[in-house]
């Protein structure tokens, strides 16, 4: 569920963009992640794969979205994802982490997510925010969590598609 124009670019753009959270957290088993506003299941399902012991919520509020993931998940025997139809602000359930990739602003993101991040600790990394970005966003972060964490991506990768993204991680609490 990638535009049309950008099909030849679905490993670099999409998927290897996926892929740098598992390059910044190696999540422990039963760890519980919901990754809000996935469209076609990105970064969602490239992490269940990278991550077999994690359980993926993937969320989005269209349907035919979250038919695609259902899909997917079932083509490629994915076990641990389970895809919703609903909205980030709808949800209560509790989660370890939250990803993003660039679904909104990431202030308004925060506000919602922040509040079904469980207080149980797996990961050595304090559960929170795990939101990938591109271009100028310090001043939307300024009013964040104080211990925010920016991550360029290029400290991962070489290609210059990565300059300018961010991996920005915020603590819950």
């Amino acid at each position: 569920m990638i535009s049309r124009k950008d099909i030849n670019n679905l490993y670099l753009h999409h998927i290897l963009h996926s892929l740098a959270i598992g390059l910044a957290i190696r999540f422990t088993s039963h760890t519980h992640i919901l990754d809000a506003g996935t469209g076609g299941g990105l970064p969602g399902i490239p992490l269940a794969i990278l991550f077999p012991d994690v359980r993926f919520t993937l969320l989005d509020s269209i349907g035919k979205k979250i038919h695609v993931v259902a899909e997917i998940s079932r083509e490629l025997k994915l076990t641990n994802i389970e895809p919703v139809q609903n909205r980030l602000e709808s949800m209560n359930g509790m989660y370890h982490f939250v990803t993003g990739r660039a679904v909104t602003d990431i202030r308004g993101f925060y506000h919602v997510a922040r509040k079904i991040i469980s207080r149980e600790q797996k990961n050595k990394m304090q559960n929170g925010i795990l939101y990938l970005s591109g271009g100028d966003i310090d001043k939307q972060i300024d009013t964040l969590h104080p211990n925010t964490k920016i991550t360029p991506l290029s400290a991962f990768f070489d290609e210059d598609y990565f300059a300018s993204k961010k991996l920005i991680y915020i603590p819950a609490r």
